[in-house]
């Protein structure tokens, strides 16, 4: 809701700085008698200086030249304790000259009245003044107001992802029950692997949210082929290659960061090192590194789980494994962030569930 602005004028906290008493006196009676309702004056500027910190004034008539501690000093001073809106600051002097002007005006005052002035001035340029910091804070207010609003609409949205995400997850376990047993410890897995990769925690958690869906192209394959129990045949096997090309052709260009990275990582993740992958056949770095990470996190995965055509792998038996497809089906930094991490990785296997 907008500042009430005669409200906030009436309710203006107005700080009169003056080396003078008589000159507060005045001043402080002036508005006083305009209708304003808290003014606090003082005719030593450090203590103005504390009195403009704990009174967090929105006004401040100010003089020009004081023992001590001149105007523009007050001006500088009271802005480096203020990170955020300031409030404005009206020079009350008797020197009227345009260097004295200039010197105020450059310090940071908003507005200049040269002594004597006519009371009807002096309280216009309050009363100016005084709006425009309404303007100003009720601007400040409304972006804080939308700050928080795109926050939380942001929050909401990466909600809606993340569960597109997990029912996506659900649609490829509903057609391969083996694949939908370990999807949640290949994004963990992966994330991590980024992690130590050197990836921002940011992109980590994106990535251990798109890996899941790197097998979702497999809806796309016949029951016959996905479930069947035995060896598949060439023909077979050549079918079953396309749903690298399908789970990328279901989750791109949907302008969705998970998604576009779990296309991604469909289509990449059972590219080889040395070029003997599919469906590109590409090699080394030309492989994106996030197809790299989630191709040896799945293996890593699938070694160590039980299937129903073998028994889990020992770790040693992993390690082995890695080391002797370092350089030909993975990539050898990322087996050595393995082998040098194991153990942590083999907790965190155990601690989302084996």
């Amino acid at each position: 809701m907008p500042f009430d602005a005669t409200e906030f004028v009436k309710n203006a906290r107005i700080l009169v700085v003056d080396d003078l008493a008589a000159n507060v006196e005045l001043m402080e009676g002036v508005l006083a008698a305009a209708g304003y309702t808290h003014i606090t004056g003082t005719c030593d500027p450090r203590e103005g200086l504390a009195l403009y910190s704990s009174l967090d004034p929105d006004l401040i008539l100010l003089d020009f030249r004081m023992p001590g501690m001149d105007g523009p000093t007050f001006i500088r001073t009271a802005h480096a304790l203020t990170p955020g809106l300031r409030p404005p600051i009206l020079v009350v002097t008797a020197q009227g000259d345009e260097q004295t002007r200039r010197t105020a005006l450059e310090a940071g005052a908003r507005d200049f009245i040269s002594k004597p002035f006519a009371l009807w001035e002096m309280l216009a340029r309050v009363q100016n003044l005084l709006e425009l910091q309404i303007l100003l804070r009720d601007k400040e207010s409304q972006a804080s107001r939308l700050e928080v609003a795109v926050a939380q609409r942001t929050r909401e949205l990466e909600h809606t992802h993340l569960e597109v995400v997990r029912r996506l997850c659900a649609v490829g376990e509903f057609r391969d029950d083996e694949t939908g047993r370990h999807v949640n410890r290949i994004g963990a897995l992966s994330g991590h692997l980024a992690r130590l990769a050197g990836w921002l925690e940011p992109d980590a958690e994106l990535l251990a949210s798109a890996a899941p869906l790197h097998d979702i192209g497999k809806v796309a394959i016949p029951d016959a082929i996905l479930l069947k129990p035995g060896k598949l045949n060439d023909a077979e096997w050549e079918v079953m290659k396309t749903h690298a090309d399908a789970g990328a052709s279901i989750l791109r260009d949907s302008k969705i960061p998970v998604l576009d990275l779990a296309a991604e990582v469909a289509v990449a993740h059972h590219e080889k090192w040395d070029g003997s992958g599919y469906p590109n056949g590409l090699a080394g770095e030309a492989i994106p590194l996030s197809g790299r990470i989630v191709a040896l996190a799945d293996v890593f995965d699938a070694l160590l789980s039980r299937r129903p055509y073998k028994e889990p792998w020992t770790p040693e038996q992993v390690t082995e494994h890695l080391r002797k497809e370092a350089g030909r089906h993975f990539d050898p930094k990322l087996v050595d962030l393995v082998l040098a991490n194991l153990n942590e990785l083999l907790a965190l296997r155990t601690e989302i569930g084996a």
